[in-house]
């Protein structure tokens, strides 16, 4: 069984989720577990500490995620030598596992969703928003793609990275997700195949 800490992250994060993170009030996530709000603050100090606990550990996460995978946890400036020995098939399949990480996972999928509702609501929100749904993970695509001597790979990194973004949506709504999840894969392999004939 979870402890209460962790416990407490994952229903605040399920609420802001749902709600957005403006709307959920401390007495709600105490509320929603069955404790007091004084049982909450032995374990966080208000909100925003729970929030950034939030934050700390997608970070550990994300960071996870890639090396699970084999691939580089951080820019290409801090680890040029780890983008080197990244394949095109590499990619493709850590792109998959990324698929089932933002869609099926719950801490991260949740996440997504949080920061696709508060992006609009501060310039903090947006900023996370890019970082982890947006720019930077185009900006990672490119450097990789640049490294795989790629032509156009700017280009090439912003359709490659819509397409899976479009389907984390249409994963949300979808009544069928294995359908969704077999239709991404082809997508992906469609490209990547695209990508090593004019490369």
């Amino acid at each position: 069984m979870r402890n209460r800490k962790e416990e407490i992250l994952i229903v605040a994060l399920h609420l802001f989720a749902r709600d957005g993170y403006e709307a959920v009030s401390v007495s709600q996530i105490a509320g929603a577990l069955g404790i007091t709000k004084g049982a909450l603050y032995r374990h966080f100090k208000s909100k925003r500490d729970i929030f950034d606990c939030i934050v700390q550990r997608m970070e550990q996460e994300d960071s996870e995620q890639a090396a699970d995978n084999n691939m580089p946890e951080d820019n290409k400036e801090s680890m040029p030598e780890k983008y080197e020995t990244i394949s095109l098939e590499d990619f493709i399949q850590y792109s998959k596992s990324m698929f089932e990480y933002w869609t099926e996972d719950d801490f991260p999928s949740s996440f997504r969703k949080m920061l696709t509702i508060e992006q609009f609501r501060s310039e903090e929100m947006q900023k996370l928003y890019q970082q982890y749904l947006a720019s930077g993970p185009v900006s990672y695509v490119k450097d990789l793609f640049a490294v795989m001597n790629i032509e156009n790979a700017n280009e090439k990194a912003v359709r490659f990275y819509g397409t899976m973004y479009f389907y984390y949506s249409a994963y949300d709504g979808a009544k069928d997700k294995k359908k969704i999840k077999k239709e991404f894969e082809s997508a992906i392999c469609s490209m990547a195949k695209e990508i090593e004939i004019k490369q």
